[in-house]
């Protein structure tokens, strides 16, 4: 294993030593968004909320926060930026997996970085009057982020299973050590 003196983690003992941490606090920040559009569908299709009030959670406390493209791109960005630090960790059938979650990160991404572009210029898609994504001229935006997070998490915590959980093959080639001894 390498460690590189005075960094923390180095980008080397990221998907090494520190490999098992990093993925914990990853796969706990989805599991947290996962829980504020639950949250946020529950609002609206058990207690009958109308769309503009269900904030989930975090919109009880901060409504202008959830309405924010910024704080939605933000998050993207996080996302896309956990799936490629924690990529070299992976290897085999686990790496497969999650660069099937990273690739369709990065399309929801680009979705994301679309409607900021939109709130930020003014001009909206197709003379919207607001902001909307490719995706969502074909799906509501509570259901399309409730299938996004879907298309994403599945082949991520398949990802995370098979790399806790390795074949003899895939351990001999792992960096780290999240799947233990």
């Amino acid at each position: 294993m390498t460690t590189h003196a005075g960094a923390f983690p180095a980008a080397g003992s990221l998907n090494e030593r520190w490999h098992r941490l990093a993925l914990t606090l990853f796969t706990f920040v989805v599991i947290a968004h996962w829980a504020e559009h639950l949250a946020q569908a529950f609002q609206i299709f058990v207690l009958g909320w109308p769309r503009p009030q269900a904030g989930g959670v975090l919109g009880l406390w901060f409504p202008w926060l959830v309405t924010s493209e910024w704080m939605h791109y933000g998050y993207a960005v996080v996302m896309l930026v956990g799936f490629f630090a924690l990529a070299p960790g992976f290897t085999g059938r686990a790496k497969k997996w999650w660069k099937i979650a990273l690739w369709i990160q990065f399309w929801h991404h680009f979705e994301h970085l679309l409607l900021l572009v939109q709130a930020l210029t003014g001009r909206t898609l197709l003379g919207h009057p607001q902001p909307v994504s490719v995706l969502q001229l074909v799906l509501p935006r509570v259901e399309l982020h409730l299938f996004y997070n879907a298309i994403v998490f599945v082949p991520m915590i398949v990802a995370v299973y098979l790399h806790m959980r390795p074949s003899r093959e895939d351990r001999a080639a792992a960096r780290c050590t999240c799947a233990g001894a």
